[in-house]
């Protein structure tokens, strides 16, 4: 054995290729990126399994099911809100099965720190009905990945891995064990993962009738541990993932410590819970995300006389992430003194100095002047942090892609001008299919694809729309060649994009500019890298 210092995300990704990966997927974004940014580097000097980024969630999860399919053990990583996208083939991939191990690896984001929204991926894990580890610490991350894998070959299906923010985005010491040799390739039953109906229904009833054995996996598993205090039957904790540090970095090791039980795999381990409801009145229920746990127990266990508090009742805030400060009043101590953190100023994110995007903003809110109605629906990405002053140059942003829909919508409901504002990444993403559609239709809006030939917000990330080939696209999704523009967004050039903008905006019909210029801290990472060869 061996001692590594790692992210929470690079210790998955280490436990994986330790435990004989042969090829992982994934697209960008945080808390997940460095996931496979991990793989990649070590590839670089290790060279035996495939990392690869793909143009979408829903593509790399096919990419790594395919793998799995051929008997090779893959993985899949992205943050919650990938899972939405990748979620038609995730939910059928929990009927055709894995053949080769197949992990899931989901990053949530509470307190959305960037996210648009806040999820908890269990809910997918119980709704697909496959089994989900939670790691509580980094050593948890590595020995799960390496447990999941021989979990998905023994019951044939996908294994979800559920992390969260903080557990990711900070490092910790990882034993770490042999590599294991790679899967030889083998075929399984094509009858299993073809979903005609006939077929599917016979699928999904295996999957109802595994729900016992996996059940039983999870009371046995050494992830679920539960610890009785005989000296304190009042008062007992049930703690999930990094919450269970939060629990245990308050809870002193004395006759008074409540009782603990420390849940890391899925689906909840009913008989531990049934011991430590028997044991104790008050169950204080600490999770990281939405009241999962609780609201299952409740369900299951809402017997007269028990107490169960945690998110539900108030006793721990109902959004955001938990820390040790915030779960101490639930477990009955004194707050901590946090007023000093308080009076800190806030620091909200910004466009960096010399982005090429704050010049095509200029240009579009000049050529926008003389339109009040205007709307600009904007995207995911670094332009989303148009919304704030100085720019103020944007009014929506949903999900991936929903731009492009949303202004042809608003367009075709008599809005004008309806402006629809994309990065490169994004636009190869999830906004082709949107831009076929507004094309057809040649609605009367403008779409401005932003192509810095990154993907620059998750970190530099390659771009699969970008230069001639991003415009190629754009003209063979149907938009007429005249309409797309190009423009380079430089102060210099600034009164001849506002004109084009102008120009576009009274067309009437499809229109498509492209504002192209790199990413100024892309570039300023390649001169360094050609300097330092």
């Amino acid at each position: 054995m061996s001692k590594e210092i790692l992210l929470g995300d690079e210790a998955i990704a280490l436990g994986a290729v330790q435990a004989g990966l042969t090829a992982a997927y994934s697209y960008p974004g945080t808390p997940a990126s460095e996931i496979m940014e991990y793989l990649i580097r070590s590839n670089v000097r290790v060279g035996k399994y495939v990392a690869a980024w793909s143009v979408n969630e829903k593509t790399a999860f096919e990419e790594a099911l395919g793998v799995s399919y051929a008997g090779g053990r893959s993985l899949v990583s992205f943050k919650h809100v990938g899972l939405n996208v990748a979620a038609d083939p995730f939910m059928s991939a929990a009927l055709t099965g894995a053949n080769g191990g197949f992990i899931v690896v989901v990053a949530d984001d509470p307190s959305m720190h960037s996210s648009q929204n806040e999820q908890d991926s269990r809910f997918y894990a119980q709704f697909a009905l496959i089994p989900c580890f939670e790691p509580a610490d980094h050593q948890e991350a590595y020995d799960m990945a390496r447990e999941a894998y021989e979990l998905s070959e023994r019951f044939n299906l996908p294994v979800m891995m559920r992390m969260t923010t903080r557990i990711s985005h900070s490092r910790a010491g990882v034993e770490t064990r042999p590599t294991r040799d790679k899967n030889p390739l083998h075929s399984g039953a094509r009858e299993c993962w073809t979903l005609l109906p006939h077929l599917a229904r016979g699928r999904y009833r295996r999957v109802l009738d595994l729900q016992p054995e996996l059940v039983k996996m999870s009371e046995e598993s050494p992830f679920n541990k539960l610890v009785l205090n005989p000296d304190n039957k009042s008062f007992g904790v049930i703690a999930s993932g990094i919450a269970y540090n939060y629990v245990m970095e308050n809870c002193p090791d004395d006759p008074t410590r409540p009782s603990i039980l420390k849940i890391g795999a899925y689906p909840l381990p009913e008989v531990l819970i049934r011991r430590l409801f028997d044991h104790v009145d008050t169950i204080l229920i600490a999770e990281e995300g939405a009241p999962f746990i609780e609201q299952a127990v409740k369900g299951m266990f809402g017997v007269a006389g028990k107490k169960i508090i945690g998110r539900l009742t108030g006793h721990l805030p109902r959004a955001g992430e938990l820390s040790p400060e915030t779960v101490r009043p639930a477990l009955g101590l004194k707050p901590l003194d946090r007023r000093a953190l308080d009076k800190l100023a806030g620091r909200p994110p910004q466009l960096c100095t010399g982005c090429p995007h704050t010049d095509t903003f200029k240009a579009l809110k000049q050529a926008l002047k003389d339109y009040p109605g205007g709307t600009v629906f904007s995207d995911i990405g670094c332009y989303t942090l148009g919304y704030f002053p100085p720019h103020n140059a944007i009014d929506t942003c949903v999900c991936m892609g929903a731009s492009i829909g949303m202004a042809k919508g608003a367009s075709e409901a008599g809005l004008f001008p309806a402006i629809a504002v994309i990065g490169d990444s994004t636009f190869g993403h999830s906004g082709m299919t949107a831009l076929r559609s507004a094309a057809v239709a040649d609605a009367n809006m403008v779409l401005v694809i932003l192509d810095n030939c990154t993907t620059a917000m998750t970190g530099g990330q390659p771009t699969f729309a970008t230069g001639d080939r991003l415009l190629a696209i754009v003209e063979g999704l149907g938009v007429p060649k005249d309409r797309i523009r190009v423009i380079t967004p430089l102060p210099k050039f600034h009164e001849a994009n506002v004109k084009v903008f102008q120009e576009e905006i009274a067309h009437k019909g499809i229109s498509v500019i492209v504002a192209v210029r790199e990413c100024l801290e892309e570039a300023k990472r390649k001169n360094k890298a050609g300097g330092a060869q």
